[in-house]
């Protein structure tokens, strides 16, 4: 009888350590079984570990070795995410024109219908935007958007790019060609300027898709 009792307590004993220490340990071990064998970690891992940035398009992605390809014929090879970025800002790589070269290449909207020679183009265009502002790229980035004329008016006013230059620059060309009907604000934020030619704030929107630490192998030092 008090062995039947013994053994009814150590069972009792044994259940209450199963229960409190060993189950909740197996189920923690299966856990991160699964999670190790869960293709989703393999997809953080990737995302993690990749050199393209998560948030250029599939589109803007396609394009790579074509942009690759011209930028190496411009011997500017290593600013490939820059132009990369650019081209998600433009278009998101959609369209007959991703790099909305046509203006550069013809003096007008709609002139390229062909994605290559809208890449050949804008990479072009940008290369010579890029040795004129001494390879500033925010300089460079802001007259791929306003023209080269802007170089000229930031070289006149002190040699750096600002966004105030950016906003005076605007402002000054858009009272000349308001009433051309062809200009309008594109950002809320430029009404209060009157600064409605170009985008006054094209710099910093291009710069959101361009990951420096993801490009450390092309790490571009004059921005």
């Amino acid at each position: 009888m008090a062995g039947s009792k013994t053994n009814r307590k150590f069972k009792t004993a044994l259940r209450k350590v199963f229960f409190k220490n060993v189950l909740p340990l197996l189920l923690v071990i299966g856990v991160i079984q699964l999670f190790a064998n869960s293709p989703i970690e393999e997809n953080v891992i990737s995302s993690l570990t990749s050199e393209k940035k998560a948030n250029l398009s599939k589109q803007v992605l396609q394009y790579e070795d074509k942009v690759e390809k011209y930028a190496k014929e411009e011997g500017i090879e290593d600013y490939v995410p820059i132009i990369l970025a650019l081209m998600m800002q433009e278009s998101g790589g959609r369209g007959d024109d991703p790099m909305q070269a046509s203006e550069s290449y013809c003096g007008s909207v709609g002139c390229i219908n062909d994605p290559e020679k809208s890449i050949a183009q804008g990479v072009s265009y940008f290369a010579l935007t890029l040795e004129k502002a001494d390879y500033n790229v925010k300089l460079a980035l802001q007259s791929y958007n306003f023209g080269a004329g802007f170089i000229d008016y930031v070289m006149n006013h002190g040699g750096k790019y600002t966004q105030e230059l950016a906003i005076e620059f605007s402002a000054m060309k858009y009272e000349q060609l308001q009433h051309t009907g062809i200009y309008s604000c594109i950002r809320e934020e430029a009404l209060q300027y009157d600064a409605c030619y170009g985008d006054i704030y094209y710099v910093d929107a291009v710069l959101e898709y361009y990951d420096e630490e993801n490009n450390e192998n092309r790490k571009v030092a004059n921005f």
